[in-house]
């Protein structure tokens, strides 16, 4: 991306996450919206804006409702970026940091289960060593 094109992302993520914060007067935003990234087209005709929403059980109504609203939102930020021509808002469900977190958890799961077995190894070699030691007389 030129750094023309990465001033523009920034000035319209700025623009909007003022605009979500001030809120929607939309009763299908149920959950909160974060930007997480910005991506402008080269030609500055699409402007792809990626969001986390939580709760996780409102993302689906609340993408719906962003979506509906993308042209209200984009009158609204036209007054903070100074354009010829706003580029068109459109908005994606970022999964990255979902999936991120699942990664995160099955790792730390495995290390769990790997920590459990080395721990039940260790008391079996215990018990034979301790078996094997003794005298019966």
């Amino acid at each position: 991306m030129s750094r023309r094109t990465l001033q523009i992302a920034s000035t319209i993520e700025r623009a909007v996450a003022e605009i979500l914060a001030r809120g929607l007067n939309d009763p299908r935003m149920k959950g909160m919206p974060t930007i997480t990234s910005v991506d402008v087209k080269e030609d500055f005709s699409v402007a792809t804006i990626a969001v986390t929403i939580l709760p996780e059980e409102s993302e689906s109504v609340t993408l719906h409702a962003l979506r509906a609203a993308s042209g209200y939102i984009r009158r609204r930020a036209m007054k903070q970026v100074h354009l010829r021509e706003m580029p068109r808002i459109e908005f994606v469900l970022d999964t990255g940091l979902k999936n991120q977190a699942r990664v995160l958890e099955l790792l730390n799961r495995a290390a769990q289960e790997r920590a459990q077995r080395s721990g039940e190894d260790r008391e079996g070699e215990d018990a034979q060593e301790d078996g094997h030691g003794e005298n019966l007389a």
